[in-house]
């Protein structure tokens, strides 16, 4: 559910979008790389923020690339009009090959069944293929081992020259890059030359050399090559939070999180609050009720350590978080029904981040953002 109005008074909840912010984070992202292209990777409903406005604003800020996960994502950019070069990586047998070849969507090989799959698709739409092909150097995830590099790019080059594909990227993704310093990026690094040369021997000659993700682009400029591809920092949360937040690499956080008080009401000391009644009022008290759960993707996680600002000061989810609804104490506090409460955003009217759910809920704020769920509105601004 998207809104454009900015406006969120009459809305039980809502995710406000500052796509300035996020055209603000490209400028700084495209700074730490500057020899580099940006691939914006709009995947997962762009992290939660929404694809197809994320995309547009990342564009806008010169971005020129664009990255999804699954085929469909790719499939519904290129449905909005967006034609920037995108790329597709996660693919499974049976999926619309054809249909992404006739988009001019890049796809992603990581074993020979895949290419055998893109070479078959390409062949019935006597359309050239966009592919890149995809080292595993060390994540241990997706990519070809590198025992069976060679017979990939060997095999690649070989349809290339049918006129079947044309690689257009050899890549990767680093597994501890979120740790500066950590032995296997250095270790990976190397890997990911060895796979390069192992390409270029064979015959293969790619647009764009990739590898680098966020916390890379950020921290490991010798992984920058010839494209970075930025996810969580162009939402403006850092992906190095033990290095430094947000504003130290010049990133502002672009969701914010808020919802309207649905009661307030005094209840007793003794009086149990929620399932289970793991928060019991010390006193007489003020409860308030904020209408989101864990079906809007608040972490059942976060019972009774949530962080929430409502009347001006910092609160904790009291109890448990239930499906569409908690509660917090205010306890000598005024609130009155229709009160914003703000769970997280960029901090500056004192409210918390995704960073101080992050570690409330013991996760990271990638995973804070991406669950809010399509029944809380995004609101666009900018």
């Amino acid at each position: 559910m998207e809104s454009d109005s900015g406006s969120t008074s009459t809305l039980r909840a809502w995710a406000g979008i500052d796509l300035n912010a996020l055209r603000a984070n490209v400028e700084a992202l495209r700074a730490r790389a500057p020899r580099a292209a940006l691939m914006a990777v709009v995947k997962a409903d762009a992290y939660g923020h929404g694809a197809v406005p994320c995309a547009r604003a990342a564009l806008e800020a010169g971005a020129t690339w664009l990255g999804t996960a699954t085929p469909d994502e790719a499939l519904a950019l290129r449905a909005a009009g967006i034609t920037a070069p995108t790329l597709c990586w996660l693919w499974t047998p049976g999926g619309p090959w054809s249909e992404a070849i006739e988009a001019d969507v890049d796809v992603s090989v990581s074993g020979m069944w895949a290419l055998r799959a893109v070479t078959e698709a390409a062949r019935a739409a006597k359309r050239t293929a966009r592919v890149h092909l995809k080292a595993d150097t060390g994540l241990g995830r997706n990519g070809a081992q590198p025992a069976d590099w060679p017979e990939l790019t060997a095999a690649a080059r070989a349809a290339e020259r049918e006129g079947l594909i044309r690689v257009t990227g050899i890549w990767s993704h680093l597994a501890c890059a979120d740790e500066p310093g950590h032995p296997s990026n250095a270790a990976q690094l190397t890997a990911y030359r060895d796979s390069l040369a192992t390409a270029e021997a064979a015959g293969l000659r790619p647009e764009v050399r990739h590898i680098a993700n966020s916390p890379a682009t950020l921290t490991i400029p010798e992984a920058h090559y010839d494209l970075v591809r930025t996810g969580i920092a162009m939402y403006g949360i850092s992906p190095v939070p033990q290095v430094g937040g947000p504003a130290d690499f010049g990133l502002r956080p672009v969701m914010t999180l808020g919802a309207r008080l649905a009661l307030v009401k005094t209840a007793p000391g003794g009086h149990g609050v929620s399932y289970g009644h793991h928060y019991v009022t010390p006193g007489e008290t003020t409860l308030a009720l904020v209408p989101l759960g864990y079906a809007d993707g608040i972490p059942r996680h976060a019972s009774n350590t949530g962080p929430v600002l409502v009347a001006g000061k910092w609160r904790t989810v009291a109890g448990r978080v239930a499906m569409d609804q908690f509660v917090v104490d205010l306890g000598g506090d005024a609130a009155k029904v229709g009160d914003e409460a703000l769970l997280f955003g960029p901090g500056d009217q004192g409210e918390p981040t995704a960073e101080d759910w992050a570690r409330a809920a013991g996760t990271i704020a990638y995973e804070i953002v991406t669950r809010i769920g399509p029944r809380v509105p995004r609101v666009y601004v900018g």
